[in-house]
């Protein structure tokens, strides 16, 4: 294991012990958004995880969903979602994660997701197998759209919501299942470790893929990611098996 994963794990299972500790208490509320939930939780959790990868590469950029930190000029970039299903989180639902990933260059070198109430921890660095708890895993052999599990994630905007209506029903009418679960990085997860086939969004934010685009990838999976048409720091992402056609373009 490198020193970077290291890092990342450390990183990560600290963060999702704040995360452990604060699930189900009574949580302070930054803002109450119209389908969001920011609370004071997602800020507190960040800082943890940037105070200890920046205590080990003090050099090195943060960008995070709650701001940026670190040397910004660095050609190393932490990509970090502090807990990517803050409004799961906040309503007692316990489907949630902590996503990290290094990017140099504009290469994911390493790849960390964290499932704090199961306990499961999803890592990667490039060019090794990816390992759920340690262990090696890879992406589903199923073939058949039929029999596969598919989650469509849909975006708030009343545009992307029309544009995935046509996908979300061509899915949820020729998969076995189809799954909104509400946390972008523990759908990839689950492709990458074969629970689900396919994961699609169109428009996602990097932090909560970067991690997961690494695993996909070296479980065996294809991921293709394009920038959104019209909105910076957004992509749309189809992850898959690579085994299944999903028939769409």
């Amino acid at each position: 294991m490198s020193d970077y994963l290291h890092a990342a794990i450390e990183a990560a299972q600290a963060a999702g012990g704040l995360l452990r500790a604060n699930f189900g208490v009574a949580l302070t509320v930054d803002e109450n958004l119209a389908h969001d939930i920011k609370l004071e939780l997602d800020k507190r959790s960040q800082t943890l995880i940037e105070s200890l990868l920046l205590a080990r590469y003090p050099d090195h950029a943060i960008y995070g969903e709650e701001g940026i930190r670190g040397d910004q000029s660095s050609e190393y970039q932490w990509i970090i979602d502090p807990i990517d299903g803050t409004v799961n989180f906040f309503y007692g639902i316990a489907h949630f994660a902590v996503s990290i990933a290094l990017r140099r260059e504009g290469k994911i070198l390493v790849g960390v997701i964290y499932d704090p109430l199961r306990d499961e921890l999803w890592a990667c660095e490039a060019g090794h197998p990816a390992t759920l708890n340690g262990l090696p895993m890879r992406v589903s052999e199923r073939t058949a759209l039929g029999e596969c599990m598919i989650s469509v994630g849909v975006s708030k905007t009343l545009d992307s919501v029309q544009a995935s209506l046509p996908l979300f029903t061509r899915m949820v009418t020729s998969a076995k299942k189809c799954r909104m679960m509400g946390s972008a990085s523990l759908d990839i997860a689950y492709v990458a470790c074969g629970r689900l086939d396919a994961y699609i969004e169109g428009q996602i934010s990097l932090w909560d893929i970067a991690a997961g685009l690494l695993l996909v990838e070296s479980a065996g999976g294809k991921v293709d990611l394009q920038p959104h048409a019209t909105l910076p720091d957004k992509y749309a992402i189809v992850a898959t098996s690579g085994n299944v056609d999903l028939g769409i373009s």
